[in-house]
């Protein structure tokens, strides 16, 4: 769920004849909008909120701030260039399938993407390299992970959100030992949350993270850790020791920088909240209406 600001950068300005796209998929009406200022690259949006951005001609270029941070991540997981399996659950419009594959050529991918009509939309309008290596399976996230081989996927990157909420079955430690049975020992998690005040929401993500891995850190806005407004936060977690200097140096050094937390301080944020097993488990929280009416006028 893309409703993070986006980095300037201009490629060439289109034409102003390129209209936009609307269709009804099973999520509510999608509509693919053409960026004014980037000749092949397109904005989605789920019934006015945007879901993701990608530039056909160059698609190693992020432009949602939480999908730069899953970026840093994905930049992160093995030495440069080196290919890796990855699977993401949550398709939007494959940006990040598109950015491994452009920066990790060789590069292994599924993509599990609930909404059959979503993807058929995106298939069609915002065409894979035929190249690359991507499968894109219409599935609930937590299915498709099931069918993942044991011990496969050097990335796991979950972004899925039904009306705007995480559903609750993908925030579970149940959950999560399906998503520790495919990594590798070396493999590393990473998740976009959202949450805004109290953080009840995000607290309760990092314990249930921390019940299952070793090793945790956390990206996001300032004001979205202090709970000033509600925003995108990116987890990252692993059972081997993280990045976590570059990590902080590329989140830093972003349009709109982000702050690293890990550690003592990551386990005292929780504030002692519990790990969310699937008999209590809930959606993400619903977004504020302004959070879209930021987003768009951004």
């Amino acid at each position: 769920m893309g409703r993070s600001r986006s980095a300037s950068g201009k490629s060439g300005r289109r034409s102003a004849a390129v209209a936009a796209v609307e269709e009804p998929v099973d999520g509510g009406l999608a509509q693919l909008v053409p960026d004014p200022d980037r000749v092949r690259a397109w904005t989605l949006l789920i019934d006015g909120a945007p879901q993701s951005h990608v530039d056909l001609d160059d698609p190693a270029y992020l432009s949602f701030e939480y999908q730069r941070r899953l970026g840093h991540v994905i930049d992160l997981v093995a030495p440069p260039g080196k290919p890796v399996h990855a699977v993401h659950l949550g398709g939007g419009a494959f940006t990040l399938a598109r950015y491994v594959a452009a920066t990790r050529p060789r590069s292994t991918q599924q993509i599990v993407e609930r909404d059959a009509a979503l993807v058929q939309l995106v298939r069609r309008e915002l065409p894979l390299d035929p190249g690359a290596r991507i499968r894109v399976r219409a599935a609930d996230a937590r299915a498709g992970l099931a069918k993942v081989p044991d011990g496969w996927a050097d990335l796991v990157v979950a972004d899925v959100f039904s009306g705007a909420r995480t559903p609750a079955h993908l925030t579970s430690t149940e959950f999560l030992d399906e998503v520790r049975r495919a990594l590798k020992p070396s493999g590393v998690y990473a998740a976009n949350l959202a949450d805004g005040p109290p953080l009840a929401h995000l607290r309760g993500q990092i314990a249930t993270a921390a019940a299952r891995f070793g090793e945790l850190a956390l990206v996001a806005d300032p004001a979205v850790l202090r709970g000033k407004r509600f925003g995108n936060a990116v987890l990252v977690a692993s059972d081997q020791p993280l990045p976590l200097a570059e990590l902080t140096r590329r989140a830093a050094s972003d349009p709109h920088p982000g702050r690293v937390e890990h550690g003592r301080t990551l386990a005292d944020f929780t504030g002692g909240a519990p790990a969310v097993t699937d008999a209590a488990a809930v959606p993400s929280p619903a977004p504020p209406p302004s959070v879209f009416r930021q987003a768009r006028a951004q």
